[in-house]
């Protein structure tokens, strides 16, 4: 059983992958049933309702557009984020929405997109009920759905397998945890990224893993050349101000004087103030977190000897494996382990990327990676307003700098340390367990109180 690397890193839109591509999958997979069931010309008016953290956050992190947007045909990784807005101000100015953009019924943007601020499902704090109805008002279909973190959706009929659904076609380097990733590395001789993408080729030929890599880092380029050239103010209430262009213009005219740091600051409140904008960004693994491996990858860009196109898929590589294994053993959603499943793992990862191209070993790698995760065990997730802007900015480039320090640790050690990632990972899991659901992506704790009191 396996997972692939394009699982985990995912092109999306903001400002969250498990509240707004995650709703707008699931709305999308519902149409689609209703098309492939010939049950859509039946279909007169359609209702979704909201659970859990979806339900008390929902508004600041975009839930009910991406729904209206879903419904309509519109998929994560195509909708145009400059589209997006009109297409629901459409819907909810003229009161019909066009089911896959194929079949209209009448619907209320206000009425037919329920949020439950206390209610939850059972299976998973981020859940979604969807309910077709026919002109007479019956049931024409309905469906549950779980956004289980980094986009990934599940329905009703996966809830009692695995929260990741892997794939069947046996790889040529089987891992379940990092203890045996490591030794199928050393066992061969290979790196890291070499275990990986010899997993990937059952899947598809290396010309396109490559080739789907550096896609992905072309769009993270792009996010950050956006976010480094777009001023003005987030939406959302808060007036968070957009800070990329002004420390951007400051570090071009110091270009002597300029800290290495100061630029992966840079690189992660970029992509982080896009992606609070509802901007396109790759989910890595989250995007709540999706600044810290495209900031430790372009620091690794201008200090890296003989940076190339292959350093890029090496690095994605490696950081995709350690994303895997949070993904397999753990969380990475802050509405079911806190932020430390969200920037914790983006942190590791981005450690273990780095510290691949640093030339360390196996065990240096997960040693990296591991010093990543262990001091951000804890971290909780309570974003003021129920936004993706405080703490959310600001956390992505303190850890970019963690995950940079985290690597050269590890690099200077021989791979041998007290704590593994595998304990470090079970020990998450565990904390978030434990964690005050109040701490967990709904705003009723933290900062996101104490700030609104202030």
């Amino acid at each position: 059983m396996a997972i692939s690397v394009f699982d985990l890193f995912k092109v999306g839109i903001g400002p969250s992958s498990s509240h707004t591509v995650g709703p707008m999958r699931a709305a999308f997979l519902f149409v689609s049933r209703l098309h492939d069931t010939g049950l859509l010309e039946r279909v007169a008016s359609v209702r979704c309702e909201l659970f859990g953290s979806l339900g008390a956050t929902g508004h600041g992190h975009g839930s009910v557009p991406a729904v209206v947007l879903g419904l309509s045909g519109e998929q994560p990784h195509l909708v145009d984020p400059v589209e997006a807005e009109p297409i629901v101000a459409a819907v909810r100015s003229g009161g019909r929405l066009a089911l896959g953009g194929k079949h209209t019924v009448a619907f209320s943007v206000d009425d037919d997109v329920v949020l439950h601020r206390r209610g939850r499902l059972s299976f998973h704090s981020n859940g979604m009920v969807f309910l077709a109805l026919d002109a007479e008002g019956r049931p024409v279909d309905r469906r549950e759905y779980y956004s289980v973190g980094g986009g990934f959706v599940l329905d009703e009929d996966e809830t009692g397998e695995p929260v990741l659904r892997e794939d069947p076609t046996p790889v040529p380097h089987p891992f379940g945890s990092a203890d045996e990733l490591v030794a199928r590395a050393r066992e061969h001789g290979l790196r890291i990224s070499d275990v990986m993408l010899a997993n990937e080729a059952v899947w598809r030929p290396e010309q396109e893993t490559r080739a789907g890599l550096l896609h992905l880092w072309s769009v993270m380029r792009a996010c950050v050349e956006r976010g480094t050239t777009t001023g003005g103010v987030l939406p959302g209430g808060l007036r968070v101000r957009r800070r990329a262009p002004e420390l951007r213009r400051h570090l071009d005219e110091e270009v002597d004087a300029a800290e290495p740091m100061d630029r992966v600051t840079l690189h992660a409140l970029a992509v982080n103030e896009e992606n609070a904008a509802g901007g396109r960004v790759v989910t890595a693994p989250t995007n709540g977190a999706a600044g810290i491996v495209p900031a430790v990858l372009h620091h690794a860009a201008s200090t890296v000897r003989g940076f190339d196109d292959d350093a890029v898929v090496r690095f994605l590589l490696t950081a995709g494996a350690i994303g895997l294994l949070f993904k397999r053993n753990a969380s990475i959603s802050g509405a079911e382990v806190g932020c430390q499943g969200e920037v914790g793992s983006a942190c590791s990862m981005a450690a273990a990327g780095f510290a691949e191209l640093l030339g360390c070993s196996p065990e240096q790698v997960e040693n990296a990676a591991e010093i990543g995760i262990e001091h951000n065990l804890g971290l909780t997730c309570d974003p003021v307003g129920g936004l993706v802007q405080i703490p959310c900015i600001e956390r992505n480039a303190v850890a970019s700098v963690k995950a940079i320090t985290a690597a050269r640790m590890a690099r200077r050690g021989d791979g041998v340390h007290h704590v593994s990632l595998d304990k470090a990972i079970k020990t998450m899991r565990e904390t978030g367990a434990d964690m005050s659901v109040k701490y967990k992506e709904t705003a009723r704790g933290g900062l996101a109180l104490n700030v609104i009191e202030c």
